[in-house]
């Protein structure tokens, strides 16, 4: 039986969390916490070790040191069951079925949901909350822009029904303006009671809409704090815009 979780407590806890790939550790003694309905940054420039943590995370990388999920060790456990505990990651690149439809990537991502009335509710909610994707139900996947394809994969993530919602890279290669769209259906999820960890390298755009952040270099986490107080911190400032 797991222990009830602490009020107050982290819903995700890492502590001195070493990762990498064979000999290689990329990861080197990183300890971050997420808090139930907030939404956390983990910025930092490309090779940082952000997207090796989210890996980590989710059980696709062997890791040492302390991972909780809600009071819960996820040492020993894989991929599925990590998963099941409401752990859902929206992967760079997206990864959608591009031969398949949008109506049909979104259905994979409830693949584990087996009250069908509950699922067609959440596709329902998801094309309110993304009404392109709804127009183009229909439509395969592989022929929307950039912009549509990061909607479709997000919408595929809720339909999980997440606790945790870990968004890596979300900004890669889509306009100003589509990023800025999708950072507000990150705020509103957020205020469905979703907790969101993103992961950028557009550093200010996340951070305009996160409550705290971690800033990453070469493995290691280098600074912590609001997000609105890493926004103005002069050496972010320094690294990130070159003032």
């Amino acid at each position: 039986m797991t222990a009830a979780r602490p009020e107050g407590a982290p819903l995700l806890e890492v502590r001195n969390l070493v990762a990498g790939y064979g000999e290689m550790s990329v990861l080197r003694e990183v300890s971050i916490d997420v808090r139930a309905a907030e939404i956390v940054a983990l910025v930092g420039s490309n090779g940082a070790g952000k997207t090796t943590l989210l890996r980590a995370l989710s059980q696709l990388i062997a890791w040492h040191g302390e991972i909780r999920f809600d009071g819960r060790s996820l040492a020993g456990l894989d991929a599925d069951e990590v998963f099941a505990l409401g752990m859902v990651q929206v992967p760079e690149g997206r990864q959608l079925f591009d031969r398949m439809t949008v109506e049909e990537n979104l259905l994979m991502g409830a693949y584990r949901r087996g009250d069908l009335a509950a699922v067609r509710d959440a596709l329902e909610r998801n094309y309110a909350l993304f009404p392109v994707l709804g127009e183009r139900r229909r439509q395969l996947a592989g022929s929307m822009s950039g912009g549509e394809q990061q909607m479709c994969a997000i919408a595929r993530a809720l339909m999980a029904s997440p606790r945790l919602m870990m968004v890596d890279e979300m900004s890669l290669g889509l306009a100003p303006v589509i990023v800025d769209e999708l950072l507000d259906v990150l705020a509103a999820i957020r205020e469905q009671g979703v907790t969101v960890l993103l992961v950028e390298q557009d550093v200010f755009s996340a951070l305009s809409v996160a409550d705290r952040g971690y800033v990453m270099e070469t493995g290691r986490v280098v600074r912590e704090g609001s997000a609105k107080a890493l926004a103005v911190d002069p050496e972010v400032q320094r690294a990130y815009l070159g003032a």
